[in-house]
């Protein structure tokens, strides 16, 4: 990814869209078979030369221009012929933004394929579900891991989306008008270089495009920040459901031997909120003064090399916490029957409801055995309830034993597995 945002490959992607301008101009017979041939035989650009130029012209474009005529030699004549400074640099910037779209595809797909792998390993591994991060009802790991494949596939379909939304270039010359260039050449052009043309630019591509790329980035990177912080929170000492690998020779803490932090998953949680910092200025970048200005350049120098660069970092790190992660269903199993399983309150309270009991009734038997069993140390929701003659009246063993099976948990699993293809 890195190597897509370089300064080198930045005035590769101008030559590309100057030689694909003069091969359209060639093929509409505005540029001689020749010049078209000495063009792209000798375009050349050094980037310290491009520099020098431009510390005495203030212009980055020109520079490169100048750079590469020199290089050319009397065909450079035909190269830029009708363009303006913005058609070289968007429809650059969009060949680059295209390649950072497809290397962040491949690296989500990857990352969706962990997570898929998990969820078939993990589909009946019983935990307790949390709300308010408080003890709710039993769920599976493999149903959490099903959640995280939903969404990760809604980002690959915003990542295919998104690059067609930035894959579009413009060659309409000073204020998008085609006054001194053909439409043919832009169309021409674009499908050269895989890039539509834009519907109707100004002097530059809307900004809009480019927010919506950041916008993107910053929401792929936020589902990645909501399950690192799921497994930071699993991981938490007095949890350990779930781990990040811990290689050998790994050390936790220069004072405390016995620490195995969840480094990964808190460095995907801190880069996400980078990713969401450059959203604001992303937007404030689509409004630009009249037709153009360029108070957006400076931002999208730093900005768009930052979140694609970073998005792809914590990708590839999320794959590796997916892939490697320990999952620890003893601890699982602690963990659900906590108070001696006030978790199953709810199949406690719908029984006693069958066999005739006032909902409000049950219910408060039900509330006040689980409340007591969590207040008391060594506390036991199922042996108070198998001790009050008002429950085990109306439910006996057999009956009770049902309401503590994770069975009925599980039975609708297969459903949202087959929607998810798992």
């Amino acid at each position: 990814m890195g190597s897509i945002w370089t300064e080198e490959a930045k005035f590769q992607s101008w030559l590309d869209v100057e030689i694909a301008a003069c091969e359209a101009q060639a093929q509409l017979g505005m540029v001689p078979a020749e010049a078209l041939a000495e063009i792209k035989k000798k375009s050349a650009f050094k980037q310290e030369r491009i520099l020098e130029i431009e510390a005495e012209v203030r212009h980055d474009v020109i520079a490169f221009l100048t750079n590469v005529n020199e290089n050319v030699g009397d065909a450079g004549r035909y190269i830029h012929v009708g363009m303006t400074s913005s058609d070289v640099l968007d429809t650059g910037l969009a060949l680059q933004l295209k390649a950072s779209v497809a290397l962040l595809r491949q690296e989500l797909n990857k990352l969706a394929d962990a997570i898929r792998q998990q969820a078939r390993t993990h589909k009946n591994t019983v935990m307790i579900g949390r709300s308010h991060a408080i003890h709710g009802e039993p769920i599976t790991f493999g149903f959490k891991l099903a959640g995280w494949l939903a969404e990760t596939e809604r980002n690959q379909e915003r990542l295919e989306r998104l690059e067609q939304v930035v894959a579009v270039g413009q060659i309409s010359g000073a204020m998008g008008t085609y006054a001194n260039t053909n439409p043919e050449v832009e169309a021409i052009a674009c499908k050269r270089l895989g890039l539509s043309p834009d519907i109707a630019s100004t002097q530059v591509i809307g900004r809009d495009r480019h927010a919506e790329y950041v916008q993107t980035l910053a929401l792929v990177g936020t589902s990645l920040e909501r399950f690192s912080t799921e497994i930071r929170n699993l991981q938490r000492s007095d949890v350990l459901e779930v781990e990040e690998e811990f290689a050998k020779g790994q050390k936790g803490s220069s004072a405390m031997p016995h620490k195995r932090n969840p480094i990964r998953s808190e460095r995907i949680s801190g880069l996400a909120r980078v990713l969401r910092s450059y959203t604001v200025a992303a937007l404030e970048n689509v409004a630009l003064w009249h037709e153009r200005d360029i108070s957006h350049s400076s931002v999208e120098r730093m900005m768009l090399p930052d979140v694609s660069v970073t998005l792809h970092f914590i990708l590839r790190e999320m794959t590796k916490v997916i892939a490697g992660l320990q999952v620890y269903p003893a601890n699982m199993n602690r963990n659900l029957n906590i108070y001696g399983g006030v978790v199953f309150s709810q199949r406690v309270l719908l029984a006693l409801v069958e066999k005739g009991i006032n909902r409000e009734e049950a219910y408060r038997l039900v509330q006040g055995h689980a409340h007591r069993a969590w207040n008391v140390e060594g506390g036991n929701f199922r042996a108070n309830l198998e001790a009050d003659p008002a429950i085990s009246n109306s439910l006996n063993a057999s009956q009770l034993a049902e309401c503590f099976s994770t069975e009925l948990h599980q039975a609708q699993l297969d459903t949202i597995y087959k929607r998810l293809d798992i």
